[in-house]
């Protein structure tokens, strides 16, 4: 089962909690940022496709093809028809603001189709320290203003599938409707959304919530109100409309109503009791306004559920369930209506977690139902639908279940339904996942089957929390929340699968060894099962390894530059070492539990770790560890450490809070002194990446305050200086969790983003390669021979590795080999050396540290790239001016 993510350092944010406001609330502009020179970065996903919980889809009703979809933690995103992908809206959230990212509800006005506004929090608790905001943009969600509001929204909150909690009026697009939690109760803009003020006399602030226990204030948090729905047809153009109905999350007064534009509120009559109202969905031409109950706020919560219908014109309320509440295990929340065939509805069994979701469809108003899926004899199923999910085929979860279970899923978590509001055919549908969609809907109904797919591609919803780029294989691991991580082979195609065996629910750590990079490890939570798997083959392949005993999540764990020992600081437990691949584990000495762990990427048995302000040292391999005397480190957890690859005892530091040391740090001793850089005043990560061209030591990336701006930072000098190199227009919230550059790409830095998945940069300056020092003309002399290989082929690319060898008598202090591509190949990326390519012909080069080569010896690089058609090997290859023999 999947869980949506829950900010794990939001004790690191020590920005104050707003203070109230009056309950009239003037429009305030955006922050702005002090603009500093930047570098020109193109920001693009390592595409993953979807990854977390998409609780809200909103068609504009007056203009075909505008849709928007909301995330909870991830942000919005508009969807654009000609490619039929999604961008995203609030990528220029910044630091500050990080709760901002979360979306509690989306509106788009359907009169003026330009404007579109987004109710913005992610937490109502302590978690988010910032309240809500009103976002409200007039060109569909390119730029942003903000109101400010007095109160916290939860758009990662219980009860966060419920809605629309915002409204637009379709007859005066100026009047908009807020339905806030927390018992903050009904707000009304008359502006467009430029001020707010509260409907003081809405008679129900709400009483439900989900655990009254809870001493965090997540589940014991009062849900409020819950959607706003306009009844169109009481009004006219330019004039308020007068019916209003309001769900409130109580379950004995669950819906409301206003028949003079608000001015006065009453209880609906009638209305079923004992329930959620979790949606309030109108056909105004047949006079019916649809409610879906569950008797919890979900999205992951629900076991009993009923569907009704309430009659605008005479006031009956008619139970329509699909099925009968006994036999219900569920509750409804998704429903939708055909616009174009009003009679037509469907709805979801959201919380219908085994064996699958269920989808029900009427075509009279809920007289009668059908189901996506039904048993022929049990736990055989008949499915309505079929499911394609090659375009994100992790979706399956390398899954093998025993019927009736499927792999895929139909879904879990489902409240977003909507049928496209100008195309009876198009319907898309939400999960705990991604987004599904069909276009041939209307095969449900002429007793063939209708065909699902994922429409997800351009909206990436992972947590990330941590990342690694190796100097060889993949170019990206990652450990992602909910969905495990994954291997990138091609940051431009969706991975096959995510780690398996064991599908960690959230992977918390990941790790590499330095001089060997096909072995890997990871760490997360399971809810039963290892916490802890191996690869040795650069994250391909895994298998797990066994716990010490007490474990009770991944923690964070570290691999000898060697691979021949790891140091694992798991939760529930203390810091465990052990050689080989964790068959037995035995307790480090010195360091307290709960340290956070990494190893020296030289020597294979010297690790690091750190506690409370504390750095502490292991020399043996991680059995026994010593507090240095380093002083002046942050006193808090919030830290992030790595050891430089190549440099023994090299380590940076970052971390802290505001209210005590913060900033980013380094030592050249293995940590027994730290120099604290003055120029950076915050700093919470630290990556490594290729040299710059002339430079001598590897480029440095981070996300910080340096210059009294927040952003993404590389320094090429060693942290003398440092340039910003995102912009105010790409800053994706809360950036704290990991960053890394990549050592074959100069410039390239992959960003860890809470719900926005993984972020990746490329730098216009591609002449900064050369990883330093490298001769620009080497001239070497003496026969030499070349293998070339291609070790990976796939649709039009491919992964190559060289090995070239010196077989003369002198020994080479530079090189310089060349080739022609027979079938107009190119070089995408190169790692071990450096390339120029024109037209087919290609020049690698030795970087600075690979140049020397003896007599007898050999020098080997590897690289990707393109291929259309045929994909043959290079006939011939020259070092200089002389021939190599080809093998």
């Amino acid at each position: 089962m999947r869980r949506t993510r829950v900010l794990t350092a939001v004790l690191a944010l020590s920005a104050g909690l707003l203070a109230g406001s009056p309950p009239v609330l003037a429009a305030q502009k955006a922050e702005k940022t002090v603009s500093i020179a930047a570098d020109t970065y193109t920001w693009k996903n390592a595409r993953i496709d979807g990854g977390g919980f998409v609780p809200g889809i909103v068609f504009n009703r007056k203009e075909k093809n505008l849709a928007y979809a909301r995330t909870d933690i991830g942000g919005a995103y508009r969807w654009v028809q000609s490619s039929k992908t999604w961008t995203p809206l609030l990528d220029s959230v910044g630091w500050d603001s990080w709760g901002h990212t979360g979306v509690v509800s989306l509106a788009s006005d359907s009169v003026d189709p330009n404007k579109v506004y987004v109710a913005a929090g992610t937490y109502t608790n302590s978690w988010d320290p910032g309240n809500g905001a009103i976002l409200r943009s007039s060109d569909r969600g390119a730029s942003w203003a903000k109101t400010n509001l007095p109160f916290k929204l939860g758009g990662n909150m219980p009860g966060r599938g419920m809605g629309e909690r915002l409204a637009v009026d379709p007859n005066k697009n100026s009047v908009l409707y807020l339905g806030a939690p927390s018992g903050k109760g009904l707000w009304r803009s008359t502006d467009s959304g430029v001020s707010w003020s509260q409907v003081t006399n809405f008679p129900n602030v709400g009483n439900y919530v989900q655990d009254a226990s809870d001493t965090s204030g997540y589940a014991s948090d009062n849900q409020g109100i819950v959607w706003v729905t306009f009844d169109e047809s009481t009004g006219t153009s330019g004039n308020a409309t007068k019916t209003i109905y309001i769900g409130v999350a109580d379950k004995d007064n669950a819906v409301y109503r206003s028949t003079d534009a608000g001015a006065t509120w009453s209880r609906v009559g009638g209305q079923p009791t004992g329930y959620l109202a979790h949606k309030g969905v109108l056909d105004a031409t047949n006079g019916y306004l649809y409610v879906p109950y569950s008797d919890k706020g979900g999205p992951y919560d629900g076991g009993k559920g009923q569907l009704w219908r309430y009659a605008t014109a005479t006031g009956t309320w008619t139970n329509i369930s699909p099925v009968a509440e006994a036999d219900t295990y569920y509750g409804f929340s998704g429903l939708t209506i055909d616009r174009q065939k009003p009679g037509t509805v469907m709805a979801t069994a959201y919380s219908s977690w085994w064996p699958d979701t269920q989808i029900f469809r009427s075509t009279n108003s809920g007289a009668t139902w059908t189901k996506a899926w039904d048993y022929t004899s049990y736990p055989n199923r008949s499915n309505r639908y079929t499911m394609d999910v090659s375009s994100s085929p992790w979706l399956t979860w390398g899954a093998n279940p025993s019927p009736p279970e499927q792999t895929p899923k139909l879904g879990w978590m489902t409240e977003a339904l909507e049928i496209d509001p100008f195309d009876s055919n198009r319907m898309m549908y939400g999960t705990g996942a991604t987004i599904y969609g069909t276009e041939n809907l209307g095969n449900w109904d002429s007793g063939g089957q209708f065909s699902i797919r994922p429409m997800v591609q351009g909206l990436e919803e992972t947590a990330v929390n941590d990342l690694a780029s190796p100097p060889s294989g993949a170019p990206l691991l990652s450990a992602l929340g909910d969905v495990g991580g994954f291997r990138h082979t091609d940051l431009t195609k969706v991975p096959s699968m995510m780690f398996t065996s064991p599908n960690f629910t959230t992977s918390t750590s990941l790790d590499y060894a330095e001089t060997s990079p096909g072995t890997v490890v990871r760490v997360g939570n399971l809810d039963s099962g290892p916490h802890i798997a191996f690869s040795t083959d650069n994250g391909a392949n895994w298998f797990a390894g066994t716990d010490p005993s007490g474990v009770s999540g991944g923690g964070t764990v570290a691999a000898a530059s060697d691979g021949s020992r790891f140091v694992w600081s798991p939760a529930g437990t203390g810091v465990q070492y052990t050689t080989g691949f964790g068959t037995s584990w035995q307790a480090s000495s010195g360091i307290p539990s709960g340290a956070i762990v990494e190893s020296d990427r030289v020597d294979p048995k010297t690790f690091y770790g750190f506690k409370s302000g504390k750095f502490y040292v292991s020399t043996d391999g991680g059995a026994t560890f010593t507090a240095s005397n380093a002083s002046g480190l942050p006193s808090g957890d919030s830290v992030r450490f790595k050891a430089l690859p190549g440099g023994k005892g090299d380590v940076w530091l970052a971390g802290g809070a505001t209210d005590g040391a913060y900033g980013l740090w380094h030592s050249t001793d293995s940590g027994a002194t730290f120099t604290k850089l003055s120029n950076v005043e915050q700093a919470d990560t630290i990556g490594f990446g290729k040299a710059a061209s002339g430079a001598s030591y590897q480029t440095l990336y981070t996300s910080a305050k340096i210059g009294g701006v927040r952003g993404i930072f590389r320094s090429t000098d060693k942290g003398a200086t440092w340039t910003r190199i995102n912009d105010d227009a790409h800053q994706w919230g809360w950036t704290g969790s990991a960053i890394t550059g990549d050592p074959r790409v100069y410039g390239r830095v992959y960003v860890a983003t809470n719900g926005r998945g993984v972020i990746y940069g490329d730098s216009s300056d591609t002449g900064g390669g050369g990883g330093g020092g490298t001769d620009p003309t080497p001239t070497p002399t003496g026969a030499c021979a070349v293998t070339y290989k291609i070790t990976s082929e796939w649709s039009g690319g491919f992964q190559a590795d060289v090995q070239l060898a010196n077989t003369g008598t002198s020994a080479w202090t530079g090189w310089s080999l060349g080739w022609s591509f027979p079938n107009g190949q190119a070089v995408s990326q190169i790692w071990n050396a450096d390339f120029t390519q024109s037209g087919s012909s290609v020049t690698a080069k030795n970087v600075n540290w690979n140049g020397n080569v003896a007599a007898g010896s050999s020098v080997s690089f590897g690289f990707t790239g393109s291929w259309s058609g045929t994909n043959g090997k290079p006939a011939a290859f020259k070092l200089g001016d002389q021939s190599c023999t080809v093998t």
